[in-house]
This record gives C-alpha cells, sequence and structure tokens, in this order.
C-alpha cells in the first residue's frame, strides 16, 4: 500500500515514476515491445559499384570517401546505413583510432575530421563544388561511427560522400560495412550472399608538397 502521507496525487505521481523506472523493459499496462520489433529480419542484395577514397593523402588537405550503393534485391531496405571506422574498429567516431595511453579523458583520436553537414548524397550531374550547397544526408545512429539513408526501393541507388581532412600522419586502414537496419536484424549482404563490406588503405604524409615552377610558368606538384 501507498503510504497515506502520499495522497491521492502523491500516489499518482509515484506511480508515474514507477513506471518510467521500468521503460524499455515493460511498458506501462501491458507487455512491451522490443525496439527492434519492426525492422525485418532477412538479407537484403546490395552492390557497391564504386568506392573512392585517395590512399595517398597530406596533412590538411581535403579529400572525399565516395560509395555507390544499389539496392539490387527484389525487397526494399528498410534502413540503409552504412559504418565507417579505423583499423581494429574500437574508437568511437568513424575516422577515429582509440589511444591506449593511461589518464586521458577521452581516448578516441580523430585521424580525419569529417566536414560540417557531411556526409551528404551525390546526385547525377551534381559537381563537386555544388555538392558544398546540398543538404545533409545519412543522420548519425546511436552507434557514433554508422551513418543511416533511410529506406532504398529495389533498384534504387545512392552516393553517399564524405569530405574529410588528414590532421593526424601514418598508414590506416579505413572499413566501411553495409546494413539494412541499425538494429542488426536486417542485413546487407552481396550478390552471392557474403557481407557488404570494404577497405581502403591510405598513407597520409606529413611532408609538405614540393612546388616547382615550369619554363612555360605552370606549377608542378610532386606527388
Amino acid at each position: 500500500m501507498f503510504p497515506r502521507a502520499l495522497g491521492e496525487r502523491g500516489k499518482t505521481v509515484l506511480a508515474l515514476a514507477l513506471c518510467g523506472a521500468f521503460v524499455g523493459v515493460v511498458a506501462c499496462g501491458g507487455g512491451g515491445e522490443r525496439q527492434d520489433a519492426e525492422e525485418p529480419s532477412g538479407e537484403f542484395p546490395v552492390e557497391v559499384s564504386a568506392a573512392q577514397f585517395p590512399t595517398r593523402q597530406r596533412l590538411a588537405e581535403t579529400s572525399d570517401l565516395e560509395l555507390t550503393i544499389e539496392n539490387i534485391g527484389e525487397e526494399q531496405i528498410p534502413d540503409l546505413a552504412v559504418t565507417i571506422c579505423l583499423d581494429d574498429c574500437q574508437a568511437d567516431g568513424s575516422f577515429s583510432l582509440r589511444s591506449d595511453q593511461p589518464g586521458l579523458a577521452n581516448p578516441n583520436r580523430p585521424v580525419w575530421i569529417l566536414e560540417q553537414d557531411y556526409p551528404k548524397l551525390l546526385e547525377p550531374g551534381t559537381s563537386r563544388k555544388e555538392l558544398d550547397k546540398a543538404p545533409s544526408a545519412g543522420a548519425e545512429a546511436a552507434q557514433t561511427n554508422t551513418f543511416s539513408f533511410g529506406p532504398m526501393a529495389p533498384g534504387d541507388e545512392i552516393t553517399p560522400v564524405w569530405r574529410v581532412t588528414p590532421v593526424q600522419g601514418g598508414t590506416y586502414t579505413v572499413h566501411y560495412k553495409l546494413a539494412a537496419g541499425l538494429t542488426g536484424k536486417a542485413k546487407a549482404t552481396t550478390a552471392d550472399g557474403s557481407p557488404a563490406e570494404g577497405s581502403f588503405v591510405v598513407t597520409i604524409s606529413t611532408k609538405p608538397p614540393q612546388a616547382t615552377v615550369k619554363p612555360n610558368g605552370d606549377i608542378e606538384i610532386e606527388e
């Protein structure tokens, strides 16, 4: 029984508080519904027809990571999601590494900085300069290195672009992994049933570029 000192209003407040404490386990007033209840289980075939990211880069020089993804299946993809991570994929952040150095308030260290409002979708006929004016796409999911692009009908194709600037030299493996939903029930696969994923091995140089002026006045940048 509720203590008499609570009164009727107090009983109502306490009941609501207790109800809220159990949200996510059992819905108040009856059996709850899991967060992933609406995501269908199964495999959804996709094709990554193009995957581009420069394998040699320099500090502070901006580059684009670009994927062209098509739904080659016969069903709608519930929510196309792309996860990007570096090396062992232990960091919180798509273009970061996790440092083992003790005493750090935040052990996640960025290797690339993702430009504001990216990723964006590269539409047919849109130049890269025009892409800066396009709206943001790929909402960041609760998983900090995963981006959600929404449903894709059969035959649909999208080209998400991540514009990044390297801030740390070295050689890194950039992994990308596709999913058909955010809870793990809907899986994105290739045509043969393999996981839809890939990687780039990228070296970021800390040396400044060497410029040479040719006799005709042209400037040649040494790669």
